[in-house]
């Protein structure tokens, strides 16, 4: 009897020296296999893998798998991003899905899958569900011939082609770019250099620091690149998740800017100097920040629960432009309907170039027009009871008075979120892919948001009077 396999909110992972094992990943292919078999016979599924030990072999294994349910099975003949596993199958009229085996952003010693419908999206929740379900407790015996094929080429000649070329050329910008040892290390800087970007790429090789580093585009796995732009003298740096469909970014003072800024920039480029227009899609934990710049823009926005899956299931109504979260993950869905970190940091040093400004100026100008706060996020690790007691419990909560504030509305959407009315705010939910409760809050002064922050941890432990 195989082990019990339950997706979160992009796929499945487990450890390398666990689950993630080929009798696990033959289970999970063959699930979603024989779903695509039954709804588009003969179709051609798209199957890459990312940097990390065992990927492509395993990428391998689970291509066979798909092709033994008479599926064309098309498998990447190198690693590639996540972001070009969902191009070829958008453009691939042929395509009814795909899978990818990476690690993501999750530690070095985890492996995982996520899965690819026919338009390049993640696929709606009832799809995911309809695909846990189909999970055999025994691994298929089914087999059939793969082809191996070139994933990466067409996918960043296109990328190359959605920015002005000509004006990132005249920028002569200088960047450092930092892959996090992940997929898009050599592909990035590789289309950057076709651009006239002089690129300082770092993490860009497998070494004895690789299984220390978290490959998420936040502090303080932001370090490097922070010290690398002081010392190259860059205008910004630059940075992709383990498999690049989230950007995370350094101002030319080795300062980070967080995810919410970046979003509000690109929105603004794409509004403001593309002349493009259309609804925003934003998580729940999104700041305030990018509510206030999508209202000036003059953009609709709807607030989603966390997890890009809920922006996709939008996306898939029409007329959105751009949708994101606050873990650094935007797409924008005349591309494919999901995130691309690469096509992120192409429009950052698009709009950098057109403005002839640094992105320590361009942040500094965002904060003069809509207002400056300070946003975190706490993670706290519990025991699963009581994360499970905690996830119970939270949809009747309803607390009078939080750190002194009395809050304005509450919202049970998605754990709980408690809104003030100074539009600093508060939320707690369990996460969906580990054993954490996270904690976030957003206020207009450092002193604000760490009590609020507080007063989330005390409510996450049942320490609140």
């Amino acid at each position: 009897m195989g082990a019990m396999i339950r997706f979160g909110t992009d796929g499945w992972r487990a450890r390398r020296d666990g689950e993630f094992n080929e009798e696990n990943v033959i289970r999970v292919a063959d699930a979603a296999a024989s779903l695509w078999a039954r709804n588009s016979p003969g179709a051609i599924v798209y199957i890459g893998f990312d940097t990390r030990p065992d990927a492509e072999a395993l990428a391998r294994l689970a291509a066979r798998v798909v092709a033994g349910h008479g599926l064309v099975a098309k498998l990447s003949d190198r690693y590639i991003p996540t972001p070009a596993l969902s191009w070829n199958i958008a453009h691939d009229p042929r395509s009814c899905g795909g899978l990818m085996v990476t690690g993501s952003h999750h530690p070095f010693d985890y492996l995982g899958i996520k899965f690819r419908v026919a338009d390049g999206g993640a696929g709606s929740t009832e799809f995911v569900s309809e695909v846990e379900r189909a999970i055999d407790p025994e691994p298929s015996e089914l087999r059939g011939p793969i082809d191996v094929v070139d994933i990466a080429t067409p996918y960043l000649d296109a990328l190359a082609s959605l920015v002005d070329g000509e004006v990132i050329a005249r920028a002569g910008l200088h960047v450092v770019y930092d892959p996090m040892y992940g997929s898009a290390r050599g592909h990035l800087p590789a289309v950057l250099e076709s651009l006239g970007v002089r690129v300082e790429e770092i993490h860009g090789e497998i070494d004895e620091d690789a299984d220390e580093m978290r490959p998420e585009p936040i502090e303080p796995w932001v370090d490097d690149c922070e010290q690398a732009v002081v010392e190259h003298g860059a205008c910004a740096g630059l940075i992709n998740d383990g498999d690049a469909d989230r950007v995370g970014a350094v101002d030319e003072h080795g300062r980070y800017v967080n995810s919410h800024k970046l979003f509000s920039l690109i929105l603004g480029h794409l509004v403001r100097n593309r002349g493009l227009s259309g609804r925003v899609v934003l998580g729940l934990s999104s700041s305030v920040v990018t509510r206030r710049v999508a209202h000036a823009l003059g953009c609709r926005y709807v607030i989603k629960p966390v997890g890009f899956k809920y922006i996709y299931e939008e996306m898939r109504k029409g007329g959105v432009l751009m949708g994101g979260e606050e873990t650094g993950g935007f797409g924008i869905p005349s591309h494919f309907p999901e995130r691309d970190g690469l096509l992120m940091i192409l429009l950052l040093c698009e709009l950098m170039a057109q403005t002839g400004k640094t992105l320590g100026q361009l942040v500094a100008e965002l904060d003069e027009r809509v207002g400056a706060t300070s946003y975190a996020r706490r993670d706290l690790r519990l025991q699963n009871e009581d994360i499970e007691v905690l996830r119970t419990m939270l949809p009747g909560i309803n607390p009078h008075r939080v750190a002194g504030r009395v809050p304005e509305r509450v919202s049970h959407m998605d754990g709980l979120r408690l809104e003030f009315d100074d539009e600093s705010w508060l939320l707690l939910r369990p996460s969906g892919t580990e054993s954490l409760v996270r904690v976030y809050a957003e206020a207009p002064t450092v002193e604000l948001r760490d009590r609020l922050l507080d007063a989330g941890v005390d409510i996450a432990r049942g320490e609140l009077s």
